[in-house]
């Protein structure tokens, strides 16, 4: 059973609009303080035989320079990798689906011996979004996406009873996969709102994003 709200508040997000290489972007970040040594939680982060197990099968040349491909989903190539060090550690890459190309950034932080702050930053050029998507699901497209990942992270690393990524997309159905969907698309929601969206606009998008991730909207409705 997955203590949904207490994930929930395990991770912060946060929107900006940022000029990135001169072009317009949308900076989107999640974080989450896992119980595991920085070592641990890097090789969970970057093992083919770790992200398995709690996002989603993984193939190619895991290096820099490499191109990966993660089954049913997205592919890109590996800009960087740095390994930990001195509490701190990071990979870069590109993140490509459905022909867009958008871009990773995952920063690991070392809090003591015993726990791992992760961070990821996904970035998109706001001319590259399909017209009218933001404007009907918002930051939560991509970010409620993001927290099921840090949720998978958090019950491999922790042991904790949850779906594996094989039963994720029927766990969405249940009562417990409907509450956290609905708690993370609020959670866009209110990130979107914090980032200078009046309330209206970010509650529809919450909304229309809850209604996508439980099988209620088509993509693009």
């Amino acid at each position: 059973m997955v203590d949904v709200q207490g994930q929930l508040d395990a991770v912060s997000r946060e929107i900006a609009d940022e000029d990135i290489d001169g072009y317009a972007s949308r900076v989107q970040t999640l974080a989450q303080t896992y119980p595991s040594p920085i070592d641990d939680v890097w090789d969970a982060v970057t093992t083919a035989a770790r992200i398995v197990r709690w996002f989603q099968p993984i193939s190619g040349d895991l290096r820099v320079g490499g191109r990966y491909q993660i089954e049913n989903n997205a592919g890109g190539e590996i800009q960087e990798c740095v390994p930990p060090a001195g509490g701190i550690a990071h990979y870069r890459a590109t993140w490509e689906y459905g022909g867009g190309v958008t871009w990773l950034t995952v920063r690991l932080t070392a809090e003591g011996e015993d726990a791992t702050r992760v961070e990821l930053e996904h970035v998109a050029r706001t001319d590259d979004v399909p017209p009218g998507f933001w404007e009907t699901y918002g930051p939560g497209a991509t970010g409620v996406g993001w927290d099921g990942g840090m949720l998978g992270l958090a019950l491999h690393l922790t042991g904790a009873t949850g779906p594996s990524p094989e039963e994720a997309e029927a766990w969405a159905f249940t009562s417990e996969g409907r509450a956290f969907y609905r708690g993370a698309a609020d959670a866009w929601g209110a990130a979107q709102q914090a980032s200078g969206a009046d309330a209206a606009t970010a509650a529809a998008a919450a909304d229309n994003t809850f209604a996508f991730y439980t099988g209620q909207a088509p993509a693009g409705a």
